[in-house]
C-alpha cells in the first residue's frame, strides 16, 4: 500500500474509532490516535495521552516527548521519519494508568494501526505496550533492549518509558544506549536475519550492550 493509501487508511480507522465514544473519551479533550509516517519501519507505542497531549491531539510532547524526540534524533532520525502511537488514544483521569478493560477497549485501534502501517520493528514503552506485544509475564528491567520475536513473528524491542527516566536519572544512559541498537535491528531484518538469534549469539559470545555490565567488565 502506497503512503498516501496509507494515510488515508488511518485517518478513516480513527474516524470510525472516534465515533464510538470509548468511556476514556468522556472526560478527554480530543483523540490522540498517532503521529507521523504511515509507511515508518519502526512503530513506537506508549501507554496513553498526558495533559499536553490531550490539548494538543499529539502524542509525546510534553516533557516525556521531549526526551523521546531527543532520543529518536540521536540515532539520525526524526519524529517524521517513525510512528507514534499510545495504547489508550485518551487521556485516563488525573494520567492514572489505563484499567484492563480500557486496553482491551481500545486494543483493537492500535490493531488496526499496526495492519495498514507494517511495521519491521516495534519499540514498546513501558510495561503496558510490552505486555500488548509480548506477554504479560515479561520483566521490562531484564530485557529491555533485547529485540524479541513474539508469537505473530513480530520484532519487538522493549524499552523504560521516557518518563521513567524523568524521575530516575540513571535510566537515561540505558535508553540512549537502548535506543542505539534500533538501526542495527533495522539493518538486521533487511538482510533477513533474525535479530533474537543474533542476540542470544551476542551472548553466549560474552558480548553485552548492557551499559551497566559493560562498566563492570571494565
Amino acid at each position: 500500500m502506497a503512503k498516501a493509501d496509507k494515510q488515508e487508511a488511518l485517518d478513516k480507522l480513527n474516524a470510525k474509532w472516534e465515533a464510538k465514544g470509548l468511556a476514556l473519551a468522556a472526560g478527554a479533550t480530543q483523540a490522540v490516535p498517532g503521529a507521523g509516517n504511515p509507511d515508518a519501519d519502526i512503530l513506537f507505542i506508549g501507554e496513553g495521552p498526558g495533559k499536553a497531549e490531550d490539548e494538543q491531539g499529539v502524542p509525546f510532547v510534553g516533557a516525556a516527548g521531549k526526551f523521546l524526540t531527543e532520543l529518536i534524533e540521536s540515532i539520525g532520525l526524526t519524529r517524521d521519519d517513525v510512528f507514534i502511537a499510545n495504547m489508550v488514544k485518551h487521556r485516563p483521569p488525573e494520567n492514572r494508568d489505563p484499567l484492563p478493560e480500557e486496553l482491551e477497549a481500545y486494543g483493537p485501534w492500535l490493531a488496526g494501526q499496526i495492519n495498514i502501517i507494517e511495521p519491521k520493528l516495534f519499540v514498546t514503552l513501558g510495561r503496558f505496550s510490552m505486555a500488548y506485544l509480548l506477554g504479560e509475564s515479561q520483566v521490562i528491567s531484564k530485557i529491555h533492549g533485547q529485540p524479541k520475536r513474539n508469537t505473530k513473528g513480530q520484532v519487538v524491542i522493549p524499552m523504560y518509558h521516557p518518563a521513567a527516566a524523568l524521575y530516575r536519572g540513571d535510566l537515561r544512559p540505558v535508553l540512549k544506549a537502548d535506543f542505539a541498537r534500533i538501526l542495527k535491528v533495522i539493518e538486521l531484518l533487511d538482510r533477513g536475519a533474525d535479530p533474537e538469534e543474533t542476540e542470544a549469539e551476542n551472548a553466549a559470545d560474552g558480548v553485552t550492550h548492557d551499559p551497566e555490565k559493560q562498566q563492570a567488565l571494565l
